[in-house]
């Protein structure tokens, strides 16, 4: 091993897991309250990933019910009574404060008995031939060895994965072209009197002079007026009355696994920021004192690695809505969300609905690799399919599946292909999801 004069420290754990975003915290506390000794690796200082780092506010997509979603939804929205959820064509918009959430996450990975490691990076995996049997970690003291029975590779980009050698793609099917990135902010000092919401570039929202808020910001994309690419500035409620979270910041083209082109895209975006604020305050009716709150602290990425399993979800199976015999996520429904990956707005005319689908167990697996799983966005599938599972909804449950499904593993000492799909199942139900109903 090339950091073995390096290492500080060896830990040993039935099941580890990579990445502290949505699907990390929901596969941590998954396979702890199965019994099993977890750690959960995040290289910021808080965990939530794009749901706090990355002020995705608010939270996108659907599953069938009784997951590890509708538990952390609830205990936000406790905080907040009266306070009910948009109904768009999105879907429901469950609103987060990123705020909230940095305690409400930690607290709900200590409570499973799960241990967790700040400010520390996946550097490498530990394997032997086809077996992963641990990772290599950066500390704030040093590198550290973490061996574990299952490993779950829920980094967003499947960087253990890909250290591993497993194969993968990038982009879409054309061009390898990824959807592009994104700097989410809030503003406050809206006036709520006059102000809009508006969840996208098909949102037929009027301004109070009966004009097209959708076309108002394309002629200003015209114009010069906002950036170049940024044809739409989508606007949706928080918790608090006098605020919106703005999506609208974006750079195409640029590759979110270069160290060069992430520091140049964080740049391109943080100063688009400025450029958006002075729109709204000229054009948009009761934005006009509006400023900025806060804005996310990474970068947003929307796509990058898609690591092949042992089945790769098909665009037919998230249009068509299919069932699979050993589905882990049930109803798993949004958008075929595909944000141009070559210009403004959507790269379709319409951002069709998917029907709601099923995830298979098998997407979870990657081809070739033993005690390895994959959750979250980097798990198999085509562009289009990616394009809707990859929100926060959706990856929180196939996190969740993945934690049974390591606990299980880790207890047996087998390998995830070799799991019985009904047994995960079972588990799954017995928790109240809805699996089949």
């Amino acid at each position: 091993m090339l950091y073995e004069k390096n290492i500080q420290r060896i830990y040993q754990y039935d099941v580890v897991v990579a990445g502290g975003g949505p699907a990390g915290v929901c596969a941590a506390v998954s396979a702890a309250r199965q019994g099993a000794k977890t750690l959960l690796i995040e290289r910021f200082g808080i965990l939530g990933g794009m749901m706090t780092s990355g002020h995705v506010d608010p939270i996108l997509g659907n599953v069938a019910p009784g997951t590890m979603y509708d538990e952390i939804i609830s205990r936000m929205t406790q905080l907040h009574p009266g306070v009910e959820p948009q109904i768009t064509r999105n879907g429901v918009e469950q609103h987060v404060d990123p705020e909230e959430a940095k305690i409400l996450l930690l607290n709900l990975v200590k409570e499973s008995g799960a241990e967790c490691f700040l400010q520390s990076s996946v550097v490498d995996v530990i394997k032997e031939d086809d077996e992963i049997k641990g990772v290599i970690i950066s500390t704030p003291t040093g590198l550290a060895a973490v061996y574990g029975k299952c490993v779950i590779d829920c980094t967003g980009d499947g960087f253990l994965a890909a250290a591993a050698g497993a194969e993968y793609k990038i982009g879409r099917e054309s061009d390898g072209l990824c959807q592009p990135n994104t700097i989410e902010f809030v503003v406050n000092h809206v006036d709520e009197a006059s102000a809009i919401t508006c969840f996208g570039g098909s949102d037929p929202v009027r301004l109070k002079n009966g004009g097209s808020y959708v076309e108002l910001c394309k002629q200003a994309n015209i114009r010069g007026e906002l950036p170049p690419n940024v044809s739409i500035v989508r606007l949706h409620k928080t918790f608090y009355s006098g605020e919106r979270s703005v999506n609208a910041t974006q750079v195409n083209q640029f590759n979110s696994l270069s160290l060069a082109e992430i520091a140049e895209a964080d740049l391109l975006l943080r100063n688009q920021i400025t450029c958006i604020l002075g729109f709204l305050r000229k054009n948009v009716p009761g934005y006009e004192k509006c400023r900025i709150k806060s804005s996310a602290s990474t970068l947003g990425v929307r796509e990058t690695r898609r690591i092949i399993g042992e089945y790769v979800l098909r665009d037919s199976d998230i249009e068509q809505g299919r069932k699979f015999e050993d589905v882990v996520v049930h109803n798993a429904w949004f958008l075929i969300d595909i944000h141009n990956p070559n210009g403004g707005g959507q790269a379709e005319k319409f951002s069709h609905p998917a029907k709601p689908y099923d995830i298979p167990m098998r997407s979870l697996i990657p081809l070739k690799l033993e005690n390895f799983l994959v959750a979250g966005r980097c798990i198999s599938g085509t562009h289009r399919a990616h394009a809707s599972y990859r929100v926060m909804a959706i990856c929180m449950a196939i996190g969740e599946a993945a934690g049974v499904m390591a606990a299980l593993c880790a207890d047996r000492e087998i390998s995830p292909r070799r799991l019985n799909p009904k047994e995960v199942q079972q588990i799954l139900i017995s928790r109240g999801i809805h699996l089949f109903q």
